[in-house]
């Protein structure tokens, strides 16, 4: 069971502007940021739903190659709102909303770039 993850980001605050507004529309918040003088490296900041963060982006040098991350998300109605969102607040469209039976003839995801390429998803596994 994976506790958390995270990505490097090249513009700190231009990645956190993203995040809140893509990952609010699916329910997540940003809910603890850490100066590099606490953390000893890096900038650092975790979304989630609260009381845990569970999704962290830190100021860096962005992955190579980038990363990608998939949020499960509980109806398809969430996947359309994030990807709008996402979209709203300046990501890259790298998929509309629909479904993938390609995956399992319920797959319904939306993928989005973040401000530094990583492919950011929203997906829902329930029947429509």
């Amino acid at each position: 069971m994976i506790d958390h993850t995270g990505v490097a980001v090249s513009d700190y605050a231009r990645s956190k502007a993203f995040y809140v507004g893509a990952l609010g529309a699916i329910g997540y918040s940003l809910l603890m940021e850490l100066p590099a003088s606490v953390t000893g490296h890096a900038d650092v900041a975790g979304f989630g739903e609260p009381p845990k963060p569970d999704f962290w982006i830190s100021r860096g040098t962005p992955n190579q190659p980038p990363v990608h991350v998939a949020f499960r998300v509980a109806s398809r109605a969430a996947v359309d709102a994030f990807h709008k969102a996402a979209l709203a607040a300046g990501g890259r469209d790298n998929g509309a909303p629909g479904l993938r039976p390609h995956y399992h003839p319920h797959y319904y995801g939306a993928f989005v770039l973040d401000p530094d390429g990583h492919n950011i998803e929203a997906v829902c596994h329930a029947p429509g």
